[in-house]
């Protein structure tokens, strides 16, 4: 997994880094049980402060993405994780929103909308 951090992009650091390993973790790229990396290691990679990098770690745990284990390190967690499947369905739900609006604003039709879904839905499988 590589981290691309911008210094110019608005966004907080530690959501950078959060959102590109939440987006590692949801697209299976990093597996449940995996290690993340050491806290002193990614922060002195992106060359950041640790506590930059703790934060965006604490903030993972807390969506039940990943497991803070004293001593050990931070692992990511189960998919079937209740926190986790509860955290997927949140930002899922916005993602419609958004998406119904612009449907509407397009007079686009539910069925069409479901429709729409349906077939964007088999096309990951």
């Amino acid at each position: 997994m590589k981290l691309i951090i911008s210094s110019v992009s608005g966004e907080p650091i530690y959501e950078q880094i959060k959102n590109q390993i939440r987006a590692a973790i949801l697209s299976g790229e990093l597996q449940p049980g995996e290690a993340l990396p050491s806290l002193r290691k990614l922060a002195k990679e992106l060359r950041i402060s640790v506590l930059t990098v703790t934060r965006a770690y604490n903030e993972l745990a807390d969506e039940g993405l990943v497991e803070n284990m004293q001593g050990k390190g931070t692992f990511v967690m189960s998919r079937s994780s209740e926190l986790m499947k509860q955290c997927a369905r949140e930002r899922i739900m916005q993602v419609f929103k958004q998406t119904c609006a612009a449907a509407k604003a397009a007079d686009i039709e539910l069925i069409d909308l479901l429709g729409m879904f349906e077939q964007a839905y088999k096309e990951q499988q």
